[in-house]
């Protein structure tokens, strides 16, 4: 397998960045979801789950700062200013590090108004996995779909990921073990800029593989990832 896209994502649910090289560490690529919104009644780390708004937005970077681009092309560095657009009083903020952030799932994606699950994550990023620090998805696994919707750091071609779970692998001189396929939940059909609300995606997710796609791995030795770096199982 060989890497074709390489992708971080500076805030938890938003707009993704595409690079050409990415250093990585224990918690992943270098600064992906480093910052989120936090609902300051609830406590919980917004996603696209509950609030699909946030797939509109986009970060910008400062030193050391984050503000977001709005969809009408606000830039907001304040916590008002994000509160007021979505409705709800929230921070935008970096977990510490060893804080871990709370997250919630509807129980079933057709009924939002039903019932929701929470979990906590890992400390000192805002992943809403235990066991995903990268996440790998095979170009072949895309079918027509666009990448944005999966989310993931790492597309490869050339082989089927799901062969590698359970090994560990080098990317680059990054090391890692994958421990999990990634199921898919409702995200994957939200609309954002250039793509429609899709609800047949997650239908052909679990129709053809189980509700999973992707893997997500561990990383136990940090390095740099380059698109074009071969994909080694050991």
């Amino acid at each position: 397998m060989q890497v074709t896209q390489l992708w971080c994502y500076p805030v938890k649910s938003m707009a993704g960045v595409r690079l050409d090289e990415a250093r990585v560490g224990a918690l992943g690529i270098e600064g992906d979801r480093q910052w989120g919104l936090v609902d300051l009644d609830t406590g919980l780390v917004l996603t696209a789950r509950r609030v699909p708004e946030l797939l509109f937005a986009e970060p910008v970077p400062g030193d050391g700062t984050m503000a977001v681009r709005l969809p009408d092309g606000t830039v907001a560095h304040d916590d008002a200013v994000l509160s007021e657009w979505l409705g709800r009083r929230v921070a935008l903020r970096r977990p510490a590090a060893d804080e871990r952030g709370r997250y919630e799932i509807a129980e079933n994606d057709d009924r939002p108004d039903g019932a929701w699950i929470e979990w906590q994550g890992p400390k000192g990023v805002w992943h809403d996995s235990n066991r995903t620090r990268l996440s790998v998805i095979s170009e072949d696994a895309l079918h027509d779909w666009d990448p944005r919707r999966f989310r993931a750091n790492v597309y490869v071609a050339g082989g089927d990921e799901r062969d590698l779970v359970g090994r560990d692998i080098a990317i680059g001189d990054v090391t890692g073990s994958v421990v999990k396929e990634i199921d898919r939940c409702v995200i994957v059909t939200r609309p954002q800029p250039g793509l429609e609300r899709d609800k047949s995606v997650l239908v052909r997710v679990h129709a053809e593989r189980g509700g999973n796609l992707g893997v997500g791995v561990l990383v136990t030795g940090g390095g740099t990832i380059r698109v074009g770096d071969e994909v080694a199982a050991r």
